[in-house]
């Protein structure tokens, strides 16, 4: 079978030189500018990854600030509890050393004022059992002494006693 198209050689001289003046207004005309869109897009993605290196950089700083800022804002935390809690140790305390000052106190006053009722009470019983005595002791005699001689006689004893004594 024989070949469909078979080329001949004025066919492709006028292709090769179509070919070259076509290679000839591509260079020319086209890759400069196709060259300079690559260039610049080069730059331009070159700088992209640039910009994100330093925005990664930028991000660990303040990542590494803000882990700072929370260390610190912890210990200030501990150290304002700390504080707190040492002062309101304190004030219990405090209030624990008045409360007992004051219970002392407190009982202090209460055995005085049983002691004063004890000897008010005393006294009392006292004057209560002088006054019955006195009484007893008047109501025994008016009966007794009512003749002289039992008069004598109760002064003849109480004059023993006395010399006794």
């Amino acid at each position: 079978m024989p070949p469909l198209v078979t080329p001949e050689l004025g066919l492709i001289f006028w292709q090769l030189v179509i070919f070259l003046i076509v290679l000839f207004l591509l260079a020319k005309f086209a890759w400069k500018p196709i060259l300079t869109s690559l260039k610049q897009r080069e730059d331009s993605i070159e700088g992209a990854l640039r910009m994100a290196d330093q925005a990664k950089l930028e991000m660990q700083e303040l990542r590494a600030g803000n882990e700072k800022l929370l260390a610190d804002a912890r210990l200030e935390r501990d150290r304002i509890i700390k504080e707190a809690t040492a002062l309101a140790n304190q004030l219990i305390e405090q209030a624990k050393n008045k409360a007992n000052e004051e219970g002392g106190r407190m009982i202090v006053q209460a055995r005085e004022a049983i002691q004063n009722e004890k000897n008010a009470a005393l006294a009392e019983v006292k004057n209560t059992a002088a006054q019955l005595s006195i009484d007893i002791a008047e109501r025994i005699l008016r009966r007794e002494l009512t003749d002289t001689d039992s008069q004598k006689e109760l002064v003849n004893s109480y004059l023993k006693d006395v010399k006794l004594n």
